[in-house]
């Protein structure tokens, strides 16, 4: 039996930066729940589809295989066979792994993967609906999360030291948007398990929110 780590937190709160450091110092495999999704958005994408079309996704399901890889210790994500890594960050992409994630087939099709791997490995988890929904029995939940305006200005550093032209008010108010929509969909919503440690890390630097998840794992 795999011992289980769950992050679960709104967009922009640094899951996968934590999640990533974390696993690296206790030796865990990082499952990039938010990577597969994403890479799930670049199929529909690549394949012209708009989120609205949700008969389209459930049919473009049949012939998307999303992958996730270790190569010289560096997580990489794959497509078909595709290596699409330098891809997932992108803003369309980002918009579409929200709006898709709450359709259920598009859950499911990833959900056996996930589950698959904690059950044989030790592993750690993050996204929007781990300790709720996906590792319900995880050993340790974290719901970590920062205030809005902290994630919008780490997003926007993030953007521009790539040198990519961005507003921070559009980012703030993306980022307000897509937490209602994560928290009042139907399936799976955002929400804090009631068995998760609240950690805010607005005012924490990575290490000390490193430091903080780590001293609650085994």
């Amino acid at each position: 039996m795999g011992y289980n780590v769950a992050i679960d937190g709104p967009a922009g709160a640094g899951k996968s930066t934590i999640a990533k450091l974390v696993a690296k110092e206790k030796g865990y495999i990082y499952v990039d729940t938010g990577a597969m999704y994403r890479g799930m958005a670049i199929h529909f994408l690549d394949k012209g589809i708009r989120a609205k079309e949700t008969d389209k996704i459930i049919s473009a399901l049949k012939d998307a295989e999303v992958t996730i890889r270790y190569e010289e210790g560096l997580q990489q994500v794959y497509l078909n066979g595709r290596n699409i890594t330098d891809r997932l960050r992108e803003e369309e992409v980002g918009k579409m792994a929200s709006l898709t994630s709450a359709i259920p087939q598009v859950r499911q099709k990833l959900l056996e993967l996930q589950k698959g791997l904690a059950r044989t490995q030790d592993v750690i988890m993050d996204g929007r609906d781990i300790g709720t929904c996906v590792l319900p029995d995880a050993d340790v939940k974290i719901y970590l999360t920062a205030s809005v305006e902290t994630r919008a200005k780490r997003r926007y550093d993030e953007l521009t030291e790539k040198g990519i032209a961005c507003d921070l008010d559009e980012i703030e108010r993306d980022i307000k948007e897509r937490d209602e929509r994560d928290s009042t969909r139907e399936i799976a919503p955002l929400k804090q398990a009631e068995d998760a440690v609240l950690v805010d890390s607005s005012h924490m630097t990575i290490d000390e929110v490193v430091a903080a998840i780590v001293k609650l794992c085994r």
